[in-house]
């Protein structure tokens, strides 16, 4: 497992030239214990402030190796213990003052003290509008066409779930293609559709009785979510007769 380093990105942490690193270098160094980062994914969380990459005088990212070890905390304390972001970022920020802190739990206080739980879920990283617009580099208009066709679709108050910021920046990415918002609703429809297939099958652990199995509902869902990429992926590929790196 990485361990903290003790200055991450933009702290100070300084790299020559031969030792930075291009997001799609960092991608790939990553992706083996992160399979579903994605370049959107790390552009929202530099939008965060969870990283600082360099800049070239064209502006590309270059990231050095502390970078890529911060990065790799951030998805593990998400995907490990469903923290905020905001939690994550003081704690790393906490961290890298020399400070010796536990990892924060998500929990319920009672009489002062702290309360362990079974999360029902992960504590969703969220996003505001604007924020999601910025980290997708849209405009207002492109926003809502695509949700015009339920591509991107916000939570109830409004704000959006952090995944949001991926999807509309892949939208964006396919459009430089010609593959227009409109043409991309049978992958929404079929996206739909695997998930509803997972839903069924994760059903009676989420209504059952046992906290601790409740919460193994959670874990199969992720389980067999990637399952259902890896093999929608492979299908894909076959269709086409290509092989992605």
């Amino acid at each position: 497992m990485l361990q903290t380093p003790s200055g991450g990105a933009g702290h100070g942490t300084a790299a020559t030239d031969s030792g930075l690193m291009s997001i799609g270098t960092v991608l790939n160094a990553l992706r083996d214990e992160f399979p579903e980062v994605t370049i959107s994914k790390i552009r929202f969380l530099e939008s965060e402030g969870l990283i600082e990459p360099q800049r070239t005088p064209s502006g590309y990212r270059k990231f050095s190796a502390d970078d890529v070890e911060r990065l790799g905390h951030v998805l593990r304390m998400q995907r490990d213990h469903y923290l905020p972001l905001k939690v994550i970022r003081e704690h790393l920020d906490a961290m890298e003052r020399g400070e010796a802190l536990p990892l924060p739990t998500v929990g319920r206080q009672r009489d002062g003290e702290g309360v362990a739980e079974v999360t029902e879920g992960p504590t969703a990283a969220r996003i505001g509008r604007d924020e999601l617009m910025a980290a997708a580099e849209i405009g207002e208009q492109e926003l809502q066409e695509w949700e015009s066709y339920g591509l991107i679709t916000p939570l109830p108050d409004g704000a959006y779930d952090a995944e949001a910021a991926t999807v509309a920046s892949l939208i964006a990415e396919l459009g430089r293609f010609g593959i227009e918002p409109r043409h991309l609703r049978v992958m929404k429809a079929a996206a739909d559709r695997e998930a509803g297939l997972v839903d069924q099958v994760v059903a009676p652990l989420k209504r059952h009785r046992n906290p601790q199995t409740r919460a193994h509902a959670e874990a199969r869902t992720k389980e067999l979510a990637g399952l259902t990429v890896r093999l929608h992926a492979a299908l894909v590929q076959t269709a086409l007769g290509v092989r992605l790196p």
